[in-house]
């Protein structure tokens, strides 16, 4: 994968191997979440289910999801907060993964509005964004 200069790459990019499917890293992230933060963050957190091909008429089921608020390209982790946390998580070997069309551009828009952005290279990746971010609310 090619990360751009202005995205912070969370985990450790040299990491070629074996590693679970982005699914499995997310839901592992979002169990530890809701573990360690269940009264706050990990109240908070949420992921906009979006990656699902459609057709045929799903695609007019696609106009009304829109209309409601879904946005294509959306992050798997967000978090509300001043400043909101915005994460892209892919494999731990990320050269195993690819950007989804609409990623990018999301990653960038919640960057430019002053967001906590980055992509995370397995759960762990995204528990070091979340404690880096963190430590923003600390302060």
């Amino acid at each position: 994968m090619i990360f751009p200069d202005w995205l912070p790459v969370f985990g450790d990019c040299s990491f070629r191997g074996e590693c679970p499917k982005e699914a499995a890293e997310q839901a592992t992230f979002f169990n530890q979440l809701r573990k360690e933060y269940p009264d706050s963050w990990g109240l908070l957190a949420l992921h906009p289910k979006n990656e699902e091909k459609r057709k045929g008429a799903q695609f007019h089921r696609l106009k009304v999801d829109k209309a409601m608020g879904f946005a294509t390209g959306a992050s798997d982790v967000i978090i509300p907060g001043a400043p909101a946390l915005v994460l892209e998580i892919k494999r731990r070997d990320h050269t195993k993964s690819k950007w989804e069309s609409d990623q990018l551009p999301y990653l960038e828009a919640a960057h430019k509005a002053g967001a906590f952005v980055g992509v995370a290279l397995g759960w762990e990746g995204a528990w070091q964004a979340l404690n880096e971010w963190l430590m923003l609310h600390a302060s």
